[in-house]
């Protein structure tokens, strides 16, 4: 089985799913929101992907103020992951994605991808370093 990354935004969601082995993430897409507030498509799509790659966890990004206080976006996090645990049977884990968004267009800058271009990737990629922190915990944990 493998485990899911989600970074929820208001518009997009990046979609990033693990190796067989829990080694490591790859980006598999980003699903395209109209409507903040209109979720029934996005959920489908989730669900869609959760059959084809046989995820058994989904590991959401929670988005913290840098004092660690909890924003508006953080409170809609949650609202989120209490639907796509209702809508998918899984458990969602929630992890930290602090700075996330930055490592993924540092990481973009660094591989000499243009900023038009860098917008239309940098919420898969934050998905993948919010699932490969995830994994890497995993990791850590069982070798202990």
């Amino acid at each position: 089985m493998r485990k899911m990354g989600l970074d929820f935004g208001s518009k997009t969601v990046g979609v990033a799913v693990s190796d067989p082995l829990l080694v490591t993430a790859q980006g598999v897409e980003i699903v395209r929101r109209k409507y903040e507030d209109k979720l029934r498509q996005t959920l489908s799509r989730i669900e869609e992907l959760i059959v084809e790659y046989e995820v058994d966890e989904i590991v959401l990004g929670y988005p913290k103020n840098m004092n660690n206080t909890l924003g508006e976006r953080g409170e809609k996090t949650l609202e989120f992951k209490e639907t796509l645990e209702r809508r998918t049977g899984l458990e969602v884990r929630l992890w930290d994605e602090r700075l996330t968004t930055v490592a993924a267009d540092k990481a973009m800058i660094e591989a000499g991808i243009r900023r038009e271009e860098r917008k239309e990737h940098v919420d898969r990629i934050a998905a993948v370093f919010i699932l490969q922190g995830y994994l890497d915990y995993l990791k850590n944990k069982e070798s202990e």
